[in-house]
């Protein structure tokens, strides 16, 4: 596919736009101790090779042996501690995002899907000043819809014909074979992608590729 036939960009977040991991562990293991567990320590590494899968998952990653009844007293109370913590602390974002952004969106329409939570991208969105940048953006918080899924959905509610797609695991990559969509590999982030249409080491060469 040439770059011309590209007509917009969809963004994944963690690991593309920006890195949470320390923060959020924070906050999990907060929610935790309020949960009554004191026997599980979540880390920043773990929580990068369990991000990109969607909560009810990572929630059964974390705690494999609980009851239902305790995942479902953690898992709100992570949100609120996550959001908690982020609010106050932020992320880390990629440097030279912010100015690759800001530069594809004159000219591109510039979209986000992830399997985050409920919120998680607006909060994004603010923290990081980039909200005017992006058209539009859904997550599995907001619609109980996979990655693919969510990919066409942005595709059918925009009129999007020949989108890509920047993401940084293969958890990303499979989604884009579903969906149709050409992957961009962010190859600073946290995983691994087999035969990406191309491959960026930072977010600046964005713009060389597109």
């Amino acid at each position: 596919m040439s770059r011309a036939m590209f007509d917009s960009v969809i963004f994944d977040v963690d690991g593309t736009i920006w890195d949470t991991t320390p923060v959020v562990a924070e906050g999990w293991n907060m929610a935790l101790r309020e949960s009554g567990i004191d026997d599980i320590n979540i880390t920043a590494a773990r929580l990068k090779g369990l991000f990109g899968l969607p909560m009810d998952a990572i929630i059964e990653d974390i705690l494999p042996d609980a009851s239902d009844e305790l995942k479902k007293r953690f898992a709100p109370l992570s949100y609120k501690y996550e959001h908690l913590c982020i609010e106050k602390k932020s992320g880390i974002l990629y440097e030279g995002l912010t100015d690759t952004v800001k530069a594809l969106s004159e000219r591109y329409p510039l979209y986000v899907v992830s399997n985050c939570q409920a919120g998680y991208i607006e909060l994004m969105l603010c923290k990081t000043g980039m909200t005017p940048f992006f058209k539009d953006f859904t997550c599995y918080g907001d619609n109980g819809l996979y990655k693919a899924q969510n990919i066409r959905l942005i595709m059918e509610r925009n009129g999007l014909k020949n989108p890509v797609y920047v993401g940084d695991t293969q958890m990303d990559a499979n989604a884009c074979k579903e969906a149709g969509v050409p992957i961009v590999y962010a190859a600073y982030g946290f995983g691994k992608v087999d035969a990406p249409y191309a491959t960026i080491k930072t977010p600046a060469e964005l713009l060389q590729v597109l």
